[in-house]
């Protein structure tokens, strides 16, 4: 026997065994503890996708009765939309008759009614009603014979009144909207039944269900459809009730179960062979979840920021009135390595769930004082506005945030205003105030975002204290075109001007939009109609061409008004 190192050959290969094996032992250990979790993802996929195939048809059913109730919701909305707008346009028309003093039976007012007549197709006849609630005269011209259409007039009752007619048209009955004149008597118009009767709905769901509109508890106004041997069960029936928002009126859909599963008949048929479909794409989703979880996501966001990926661009807020700069919004955009810019609406929400979001905003502000500061130091009445999520409410970090930036900074307390969204929902209202508070106290203004659109309401401004409303775009798209936009942006102005608030319209996109504005006494603007959100030296660029172009214009008015002058004085 051969030795060698005083161990036999033969024990030495044996040791070299023993060692690959413990190796591959620990190799497969390994292996095993980081394919745990993907064995485990791949095996709940396919558990999911081929074990509850009893329960396919269950699904169907409650997808089918879900769709068939947001059918019937719609169908709901419809009818009271369609009740509004004739409520609401004939109660207009009734208003304006009032304000041009058409208020009398003469034939000079009659003459006037039968042209309204004729100018809105949904009215049949307007006419005067005595505090009794009977006729006093209609155009056209009927037989009165004392009945009585309106209830007794009330000292205290309201200005508008709102009932039923018996003449009806395929289920609707026309209906009588009464304005009071203050003098006994009331201007009343009849809407014609054909204005609500409609028949909406898909086809399987139009032969079986009934739907009725109702003004206050028990007026019906319009109905239609009925009840077949299917539904006749009351626990197999789905029903849903729309309320209006404006009107006390509320539209009942009503539709038996078995009729709305008649949408998915041919589905189940097919549900077997689908659930091969389903089975591979859950493994496919459980290998992606396995190899990819939530963690890496979280670690690829956690190093854009370290990155500093997200950098603000800047949006011109313009003056409309002299067309010079005001100060700008502060944007967040993601810019990947390879240079696309990812827009907030793609990662916003992501970094407000998860926390991140705290220092983003805390690097936009500390980015925004390297690359604007000179700029708004050189220009002291600029503002500069940034947004805030409701997150930043919920304790005073934020304010620590802004004095430890911004205090030594060429940007002054004076020109930052932070801006927060009506579209989520304030926690601790109480808490928000005071930290609005703090920021005021430090001479920051506070504006509150997207006016109109989301929870706050009234609430905010009545509760926050803000200093400055922004109207949502949505308002100043149709601000030209739309009597409701026109109306609402209306009313914030002179919300704005009593409770001592500034005013900025957003999206502008339009001149159009902009005389409106001005007619309406809006004076700040932003929007792609003055410029898009852009980088740091862009928007420097801008503000210097900007304000150039004001010192130019101011100038030529100078010298104009200088020579108009002098023309005077040499005619004189």
């Amino acid at each position: 026997m051969i030795w060698t190192k005083n161990l036999p050959i033969q024990v030495l290969f044996t040791q070299i065994k023993d060692c690959q094996k413990e190796l591959i032992r620990k190799q497969a250990l390994v292996l095993s503890f980081r394919y745990v979790g993907f064995a485990k993802t791949v095996l709940i996929a396919l558990v999911l996708a081929t074990a509850p195939l009893f329960a396919i048809n269950i699904i169907l059913d409650q997808y089918a009765e879900r769709r068939a109730i947001t059918e019937m919701e719609a169908m709901g909305n419809v009818s009271i939309r369609r009740a509004e707008e004739a409520i609401s346009t004939t109660v207009t028309l009734l208003q304006r008759l009032d304000r041009d003093n058409v208020q009398t039976c003469s034939a000079e007012d009659r003459v006037i009614f039968e042209k309204q007549i004729v100018a809105h197709g949904m009215i049949d006849a307007i006419g005067l009603a005595d505090a009794s609630g009977q006729r006093m005269c209609i155009i056209p011209d009927r037989e009165l014979a004392g009945q009585v259409i309106l209830p007794q007039l009330r000292m205290d009752g309201p200005l508008v009144g709102i009932g039923m007619l018996e003449r009806g048209y395929l289920g609707a009955r026309a209906a009588v909207i009464s304005w009071d004149l203050k003098d006994r008597t009331r201007l009343f118009a009849e809407v014609t039944p054909a204005v609500i009767a409609i028949d909406p709905g898909p086809e399987y769901l139009r032969s079986y269900r009934r739907a009725e509109l109702r003004l206050g508890d028990n007026l019906l106004w319009y109905s239609v459809g009925g009840y077949n041997s299917e539904g006749s069960d009351p626990e197999e029936m789905l029903s849903v009730e729309i309320a209006s928002q404006l009107y006390p009126l509320a539209a009942t859909v009503t539709a038996p179960v078995s009729s709305a599963r008649q949408l998915v008949n041919d589905l189940k048929v097919v549900a077997v062979a689908a659930c091969g479909g389903i089975a591979v794409l859950l493994v496919a989703v459980g290998v992606w979840l396995s190899w990819r979880p939530e963690s890496e996501a979280n670690d690829e966001f956690v190093a854009a920021i370290r990155n500093g990926e997200f950098i603000p661009y800047y949006q011109p807020v313009m003056d409309i009135e002299t067309n010079r700069l005001r100060g700008c919004e502060v944007l967040m955009r993601w810019r990947r390595p390879n240079g696309m810019i990812v827009s907030p609406g793609q990662f916003m929400a992501y970094a407000e769930n998860n926390g991140h979001i705290f220092d983003m905003t805390r690097h936009m502000m500390r980015v925004s004082v390297d690359e604007v500061g000179e700029l708004y130091g050189e220009n002291p009445d600029l503002k500069l506005s940034i947004n805030l999520f409701a997150g930043h409410f919920l304790d005073r970090e934020i304010v620590a945030d802004i004095k430890s930036i911004f205090g030594k900074s060429a940007i002054s307390f004076q020109q930052i205003v932070v801006e927060v969204t009506e579209r989520h929902p304030l926690e601790d209202m109480d808490l928000a105030r005071k930290i609005i508070a703090e920021l005021q106290a430090l001479g920051v203004r506070v504006a509150l975002d997207d006016v109109g659109t989301g929870h706050g309401g009234m609430a905010y401004l009545q509760k926050l204290g803000v200093d400055i409303i922004k109207i949502d775009k949505m308002f100043i798209d149709t601000i030209g075109s739309d009597d409701n936009s026109t109306t609402i942006v209306d009313s914030m102005v002179e919300l704005a001007d009593n409770l001592g608030m500034g005013i900025i319209a957003e999206g502008v996109e339009l001149e159009e939009q902009i005389e409106r504005l001005l007619e309406l006494g809006v004076t700040a603007a932003q929007g792609y109609h003055f410029a898009q959100p852009m980088p740091a030296e862009d928007f420097i660029a801008f503000a210097e061409r900007t304000e150039k172009e004001a010192d130019e214009r101011d100038r030529l008015a100078a010298e104009a008004a200088a020579a108009e002058r002098a023309a005077s004085k040499a005619v004189a």
